[in-house]
């Protein structure tokens, strides 16, 4: 046993491992493609101050940090987002909108361990930037969900919970909580679930809500969009995005995702910077964390690069996904896929069996043979144990003739044929 463990929240990627990110990959880079967006991607290596600027000093204690040899203060990436603005913040003007762009980032930050939590993961990060349009935050969670059907997994299986910034910053600014206050407000609500009721109402009576008040507030993340309409007539703010969000719900049901989302004024997004339209995808049974989760971020460019300009984006996992996958039974495994084991049948045929190999590795197979001479009985022995389709012998006889003797492994037929005949045979 190796002294050398990884460190912890890090993988190691055996072939199954590998073979499941390589099918989440796979998925992404599809539906990406699907959907026009255009790959990018940025240093693992940035400085810490853009970070701090992003989401305040406190993020220090969730990122691997460090000062360099150059006396830079730098961190390892938690995220994509603040990349995107330094690389776009520059260029925006110049480009057509609305930008369309995607990347398969992987991040780090320094966590506690837990079931869909490490501390490294990778993620795939879809962003519009330069568009105010409802239908665009209705195509971009359509962008995520077709991820999922992609991967196997129906509205029977996850569910989209939406929700909107603007609807619940009217609602609380309407019941009196302060602008100073709101960031505790958006954070109680966020933890609803999680936390005790009275917990809830102590923390809301601490930033000057009475009881009734309190209640009330807890009762806006039970209420459907027309209830929560309603719920604040004269509105006009509310008025308007509950509008918005009729056309962006329509939007997906015509997208062929109606039945995969549904309002829910629980869901805020931890992060303080969205404004509009937030989203996260939970597993129907609710036995994990969140697939994936975004939104509206129409400030970010103006705080980070000065420019201003809308966009909407978000962050969509591995971990949680992989999980997700395996407790589905829809977990891709490792497989070498392999056509076709070359067998030489003596030394005097290894030269001919090498240059049938690579005939046919250069006609796109997956080929390989025996580097050590051991005998036709071992050989064949480990050309049944690699799961290759066929296994082909060379000997004196079929050099001299120009053919090879191809053996059908599933149900032992054994014929002669020219490289040609055999790749032909295949197309």
């Amino acid at each position: 046993m190796s002294k050398h463990a990884s460190l912890p929240g890090f993988r190691d990627f055996h072939p199954e491992e590998m073979a499941r990110r390589t099918q989440i990959m796979a998925a992404w880079r599809e539906v990406a493609r699907r959907y026009g967006f255009e790959e990018y991607d940025g240093p693992p290596l940035e400085s810490l101050e853009l970070y701090i600027e992003k989401s305040g000093p406190e993020i220090v204690n969730q990122l691997f940090n460090f000062t360099d040899k150059g006396g830079r203060d730098v961190a390892l990436r938690p995220e994509m987002t603040p990349t995107l603005v330094r690389m776009l913040g520059t260029r925006i003007k110049g480009l057509p909108r609305p930008v369309r762009w995607f990347s398969t980032p992987q991040l780090f930050r320094y966590e506690k361990q837990q079931r869909g939590r490490l501390r490294e993961h990778f993620q795939l990060n879809m962003d519009i930037i330069g568009e105010e349009s409802i239908v665009a935050d209705a195509d971009l969670l359509s962008a995520a969900l077709e991820v999922l059907r992609v991967l196997g997994l129906t509205a029977s299986d996850v569910v989209a919970r939406v929700s909107d910034r603007r609807l619940l910053h009217a609602a609380l600014v309407e019941l009196g909580v302060s602008e100073e206050n709101l960031a505790v407000a958006y954070n109680v609500i966020d933890k609803v679930e999680r936390d005790p009721r009275e917990v809830c109402l102590e923390r809301l009576g601490a930033i000057g809500l009475d009881r009734e008040r309190a209640e009330k507030a807890l009762g806006l993340t039970d209420m459907t969009l027309e209830q929560f309409a309603a719920a604040h007539p004269g509105n006009e703010v509310i008025a308007k995005v509950a509008e918005d969000l009729r056309v962006y719900f329509a939007a997906l049901g015509s997208l062929g995702f109606g039945d995969w989302v549904t309002f829910d004024m629980k869901i805020v997004r931890g992060l303080a910077y969205y404004t509009g339209v937030v989203f996260e995808i939970f597993d129907r049974r609710g036995e994990l964390r969140a697939i994936c989760g975004g939104g509206r971020y129409d400030k970010l460019f103006s705080a980070l690069a000065g420019v201003d300009v809308p966009a909407l984006g978000f962050g969509f996992g591995d971990v949680v996904l992989g999980e997700l996958l395996k407790d589905r039974g829809l977990a891709a495994t490792a497989s070498r896929a392999l056509d076709a084991m070359v067998i030489a049948i003596d030394d005097a045929s290894r030269e001919a069996a090498l240059e049938t190999v690579a005939a046919l590795r250069g006609a796109g197979l997956a080929v390989i043979y025996p580097y050590r001479a051991g005998g036709v009985g071992k050989a064949m022995k480990a050309a049944s144990a690699s799961g290759a389709r066929d296994t082909i012998m060379i000997g004196p006889d079929e050099t001299a003739r120009g053919v090879m003797k191809v053996k059908r492994m599933a149900d032992g037929s054994e014929r002669e044929m020219s490289v040609e005949e055999y790749l032909g045979e295949l197309k």
